[in-house]
């Protein structure tokens, strides 16, 4: 008994085993501590987030690491049945390496970033964190109107950067023109209309105009972009029941609905206040009922 467990201690594999077990028990305790310790400390939420992921990968690396230095002797031997077995592990796993690859597509391709709001897969919402194989976002829209969370958390594979486009709705350009439209009646004054847009937009959406322009300029200058207009313009078109006018403006990416509420705000109450001058139109239907009709019967003999 006493000479087998002497020859269970000094085996070379279990010296080997447990030196790896101890290696990565010591590696990990000592990524905690620096995570716990120096990277809570991080006041920036971005920068605490990249600095968390960036442990935790230093963290594998030293793991393969120690087992590749404990088991070099050993890998020559392993090649060809490494070769065999990786071709059947690939196959078996193309969807898993697929979205670690595209993992390394959305790190060093700068597709999104943890806290920029998206559209992966038919699927909108705010980017909360960037795993090795799938991205998880907090679900905006579906069954709740407008750009606020819905509560529901939703998980996507990294593939699918490689099969869908990737909708960023903060990346170099934080900002998304919007429009809303308005229906006047025929006779209104057309050119005060003009005037109480134009007043609105420029009173709600207007301070944006020059923070867009800049980051525009920025764009326009590491892309092919031409030149946009970023102040609130008002344009009108003609149709058979109404005058219908467009307000256009730039807006935040994250206040859409809040913006359009302010802005139909100020607009009715502009509106009322012309006593008559400017009317909104809306469609209507007039029932109109069957005219009279008489039917003779006469008995034929």
């Amino acid at each position: 008994m006493e000479e087998q467990l002497k020859e269970l201690l000094f085996n070379p594999t279990v010296g080997k085993i447990a030196t790896v077990v101890i290696g990565v028990v010591i590696i990990w305790l000592v990524i905690k501590m620096i995570q716990k310790n120096l990277i809570t400390k991080i006041k920036e939420d971005n920068n605490r987030y990249r600095a968390k992921k960036l442990g935790s990968f230093i963290g594998f690396f030293l793991t393969i690491v120690l087992i590749t230095v404990v088991y070099s002797n050993k890998l020559g031997g392993l090649t060809v049945a490494l070769g065999v077995a990786g071709a059947g592990i690939a196959f078996s796993l193309q969807e898993v390496i697929t979205s670690f690859a595209g993992w390394l597509a959305i790190i060093l391709g700068g597709f999104y970033k943890s806290g920029d709001r998206v559209q992966l897969g038919g699927i909108k919402g705010d980017v909360m964190d960037i795993g090795v194989l799938r991205t998880t976002l907090m679900e905006t829209g579906q069954w709740v109107d407008g750009d606020l969370y819905n509560g529901r958390i939703v998980l996507i594979a990294n593939s699918y950067v490689f099969k869908e486009p990737v909708f960023n709705y903060s990346g170099d350009f934080p900002f998304l023109w919007d429009e809303i439209k308005i229906p006047i009646q025929y006779g209104s004054n057309y050119e005060k209309t003009t005037q109480i847009l134009l007043k609105v937009g420029n009173e709600v959406a207007g301070d944006l105009s020059t923070k867009s322009r800049e980051q525009w300029q920025e764009l326009k200058s590491k892309y092919r972009l031409e030149e946009a207009q970023t102040e609130p313009m008002v344009s009108l078109v003609a149709n058979d029941n109404w005058v219908e006018y467009t307000l256009r403006y730039i807006v935040n990416y994250k206040k859409r609905r809040a913006t359009k509420t302010a802005l139909y705000t100020k607009i009715l109450t502009e509106v009322d206040a012309t006593q008559g001058e400017i009317k909104f139109a809306s469609a209507t239907f007039e029932l109109v009922g069957a005219p009279d009709f008489k039917v003779n019967l006469q008995n034929k003999v």
